[in-house]
């Protein structure tokens, strides 16, 4: 009964990272410049999940944990804005300014897949409370 627990509980975890990620995208929708302060847009993340076997059930079931937080290697979205002081001065691109390509709608589906996800895991640690309970009751 603790397995259950256990799966539930990594699930949690992988799920609040995928959060972090997902939020530290739409924080950075605009972001033109890199940590040093270089014209460069902000690459978005995103979380890869793979299946945990040091939380294994008799039955199958497993855990999940985070396998890495990848960088997404998409091209920038470039829009038109010449008085801008991230604009590109020479090249193809003059005029321009280099925008993460991050699409709003996506990351909410994303935040929203995850929340749901959260939820159910928060109710199946609910329902095995609820057995542990009863098990003690009947024992007991």
């Amino acid at each position: 009964m603790f397995g259950a627990l256990d799966i539930s509980v990594s699930a949690l975890v992988a799920q609040r990272t995928r959060m972090d990620a997902i939020s530290g995208n739409i924080a950075h929708l605009s972001t033109t410049r890199d940590e040093t302060g270089q014209a460069a847009p902000y690459q978005p993340r995103f979380v890869v999940f793979k299946p945990d076997d040091q939380l294994q059930t008799p039955d199958g079931a497993m855990g999940v944990k985070v396998d890495s937080v990848e960088i997404s290697q998409q091209p920038p979205r470039w829009r038109y804005a010449p008085g801008h002081p991230d604009a590109q001065t020479e090249g193809p691109h003059k005029g321009y300014v280099a925008y993460p390509d991050i699409d709003m709608t996506t990351e909410f589906v994303d935040a929203l897949s995850a929340t749901r996800a959260y939820e159910a895991n928060v109710g199946v640690i609910e329902a095995t409370k609820s057995m542990f309970a009863q098990t003690l009751k009947i024992i007991g």
